[in-house]
């Protein structure tokens, strides 16, 4: 089995080896020194640094309050970085403006482990409202006033997710791994290029979480779809994903490619 390669707190970030096939593709996501604090004396992120490549699953493990979230998130700018650099898609957006952001962040679809679905509107709509981020308007609130075109491809979208059936059903009435797959759909509805999920299963039975696990190891490897997650489940990290980092106390400890880890190894890096 390969050697981990692990960072010591506060020191540069290592280089790390990428698997040959995966290292040839475009870097989509990379982050640089990333410090986040939320206080004083109370820094949560301590130089993050990591790249993520096109059609690659990378999972993001770490305990409670380790700062996974609070990465994933600075690292598309849902929460400003204090400090560090960020390039998503080949564009600098460390510095950009809300306008640039948002146009690069259309290619970006986020499942998050609250669903974020409109209790009272249907399966169907929620999903038209994935669209919202390429293209406003009244027509994409509702299936309602949707055109032709936006609803199909949206019954589109429920379809790959399993739920093409349950497209009129109102969001409250829908499981909470059915739920998960239409935030899913949602997502979908975007054309993305790159997902990114935060703790995506963490409020389903283990049979739910599982079938949304598979449905997000079919979207990269048949769709070639990005896929960026956070998980506490360690087996789950390594099924799932072709890279795993893990982080601890606010820094990157461990960048390795899935296929020489164990459970064991990244068992260390909890607590």
């Amino acid at each position: 089995m390969a050697q981990a390669q692990f960072q010591t707190i506060g020191a540069p970030a290592p280089v790390v080896p990428v698997a040959k096939e995966i290292a040839s593709r475009a870097c989509e996501l990379s982050v640089t020194g990333l410090c986040k604090s939320f206080g004083k004396n109370r820094p949560v992120l301590r130089g993050v640094s990591f790249a993520v490549h096109q059609r690659e699953s990378v999972a993001l493990i770490g305990s409670n309050g380790a700062g996974k979230s609070t990465a994933l998130r600075c690292a598309l700018r849902l929460l400003e970085p204090e400090t560090g650099s960020i390039s998503l898609f080949d564009q600098d957006i460390t510095s950009a403006g809300l306008r640039q952001l948002r146009t690069v962040r259309a290619d970006v679809g986020f499942v998050f482990q609250k669903h974020n679905l409109v209790p009272r509107v249907s399966a169907l709509t929620n999903v038209i409202h994935g669209n919202l981020g390429r293209r406003g308007g009244v027509r994409g609130w509702t299936h309602f006033l949707a055109s032709s075109g936006l609803r199909d491809r949206a019954m589109a979208c429920l379809e790959r997710v399993g739920l093409a059936e349950h497209a009129l059903k109102r969001a409250d009435q829908l499981s909470g791994g059915q739920s998960q797959r239409v935030a899913i759909a949602r997502a979908l509805m975007q054309q993305p290029k790159m997902i990114v999920a935060d703790e995506p299963v963490a409020s389903l039975d283990p049979v739910a979480g599982q079938e949304v696990m598979d449905l997000f190891h079919q979207l990269t490897r048949e769709e070639g779809i990005t896929l960026l997650f956070t998980s506490h489940n360690v087996q789950q990290a390594l099924d799932y994903s072709d890279r795993v980092l893990a982080i601890k106390q606010g820094a990157i400890v461990l960048d390795e490619t899935s296929g020489a880890l164990s459970a064991a190894d990244m068992g260390k890096h909890y607590g």
